[in-house]
């Protein structure tokens, strides 16, 4: 079974269970992307049909909230806190760091597959601003030297 069709399965299993539901587009969304990592283009009619929306309803749910990707995500992802504590303390400055060394933006991940960038609104560690979270780990007081270090460690574990 290639990817493609696992992809679809993932699809057609997370309607299938949540379909009924009140509100069922997002616990669909939340379910397809928990599955595979990302909402695929090509669910967007599948899903619209099932609910009975327009393609342009679920494509707009998908686009408006920034937790949904529609490209795979990196094998790490790196969560930089962008909360009130983490800018007093530099994540603006840590946060433009991280783009220009990724080669990335928030929302994208690198070319190899290796790293996605996205902002978080506080990882609860605000007495040691600023926060980064890579995969399941949350960092404080994190330099740009340190990013890079961690970046580096993240990079030799998954090879």
């Amino acid at each position: 079974m290639t990817q493609q069709d696992l992809n679809r399965q993932a699809v057609q299993d997370a309607i299938s269970r949540m379909k009924d539901q009140p509100g069922a587009l997002l616990p669909i969304l939340h379910g397809i992307q928990d599955s595979i990592g990302h909402i695929p283009e090509d669910a967007v009619p599948v899903i619209a049909d099932a609910l009975n929306l327009s393609r342009a309803e679920v494509h707009g749910v998908i686009t408006f909230y920034h937790y949904f990707r529609q490209t795979p995500p990196g094998r790490h992802t790196v969560q930089i806190c962008q909360a009130e504590s983490c800018q007093a303390m530099g994540s603006e400055k840590l946060t433009e760091h991280a783009k220009q060394h990724l080669g990335i933006d928030f929302h994208e991940t690198t070319g190899d597959q290796e790293f996605s960038l996205e902002p978080v609104f506080c990882l609860g560690n605000c007495a040691c601003s600023p926060a980064v979270m890579i995969d399941d780990n949350v960092y404080g007081r994190v330099t740009p030297d340190r990013l890079e270090q961690l970046l580096n460690n993240a990079r030799k574990a998954s090879q």
